[in-house]
């Protein structure tokens, strides 16, 4: 299967970046290079673009998409550790970085992966093939209180104590081994009344991937690494898809950003309050209709910048 993904946001996150074309660029989510084929083509033969993804198919893909432009770097490895992976490359600062923090669509497409709740294929989920736990063994191992918790932080799915007490009730008699399995139980979980706003699996999918792929847990810490590798001037543009990653982007780079917190009438600051930079945009920016209506999956997509000082 070809690994086609398109870019969410594409020509707001090439603004966003404000590119110097011999600047050096890093896609932290490099997926089917569908952004990356925009920055590199904003640089000259002295810019450089560095591509990372814990996805091999999408790396394979990626440099066959990009195989035209000497100045890309591929990386197998995770976002998360952007500051040792720029450290093994002997760079120190960037001029700017680019998260698109949602699954792409081949993944989501692509049956064996197990992302999907159309269709039948045995529960994977990971983004990393080579490693991790798969979505089968949260499903068969976790205890009945954990997936709730999971179900509910992770997918804000308001039946996720009824999803995880029938999840458990399944499995005493028989593995859940198949997305479809998964999205039956799902389904008798969650009144019929209440299944017209959407898949009634897409929550609890979504949220057994991000515990699969630990997306939420880092993240605060890696808007904060990627703020630290930035050069002065230097831009991070980070797309999220669902409510709680866009928190947790939004309250990493206030953090950064600063703010004094001492009283009004003191005459100069003594909280210590030190700030790295700027939020470029205080309400993030949304795909518009008519990208909404070419891509659905855009619908939900939100892009906030920062600029380093």
């Amino acid at each position: 299967m070809e690994f086609k993904h398109e870019p969410v946001l594409l020509k707001e996150s090439i603004q966003a970046l404000n590119i110097n074309p011999d600047g050096i660029y890093v896609d932290g989510t490099l997926g089917g290079a569908g952004h990356s084929a925009e920055i590199v083509k904003s640089l000259s033969q002295k810019g450089m673009l560095i591509g990372i993804d814990k996805d091999k198919q999408a790396l394979q893909a990626a440099s066959e998409k990009l195989k035209d432009y000497k100045n890309v770097t591929y990386i197998y490895g995770n976002h998360d550790n952007i500051q040792n992976i720029l450290q093994e490359l002997s760079i120190s600062e960037v001029d700017g970085i680019l998260l698109d923090l949602g699954v792409s669509s081949y993944q989501l497409d692509e049956k064996s992966r197990g992302f999907s709740y159309m269709g039948d294929s045995t529960l994977d989920m990971r983004m990393d093939m080579s490693n991790g736990i798969t979505a089968k063994d949260v499903v068969n191992t976790y205890t009945e209180e954990k997936l709730a918790n999971i179900i509910w932080e992770y997918g804000e799915e308001r039946f996720s104590k009824q999803i995880a007490k029938n999840i458990c009730k399944y499995r005493e008699n028989n593995q859940i081994e198949t997305t479809k399995q998964l999205v039956e139980i799902i389904e008798n979980s969650i009144p019929k009344s209440k299944q017209n706003e959407g898949h009634p699996a897409k929550r609890t999918f979504q949220a057994i991937r991000i515990e699969v792929n630990n997306e939420i847990k880092p993240l605060y810490q890696t808007i904060v690494n990627s703020i630290n590798c930035l050069k002065q001037n230097g831009r991070l543009a980070v797309i999220t898809f669902h409510s709680l990653e866009d928190r947790i982007v939004k309250n990493a780079m206030l953090d950064m950003q600063g703010k004094c917190t001492c009283p009004s009438d003191l005459p100069y600051c003594v909280c210590g309050a030190k700030s790295f930079g700027k939020i470029i945009n205080k309400k993030p920016i949304t795909a518009s209709e008519e990208e909404q209506l070419k891509n659905t999956r855009s619908k939900s997509a939100k892009l906030r910048i920062f600029e380093k000082r």
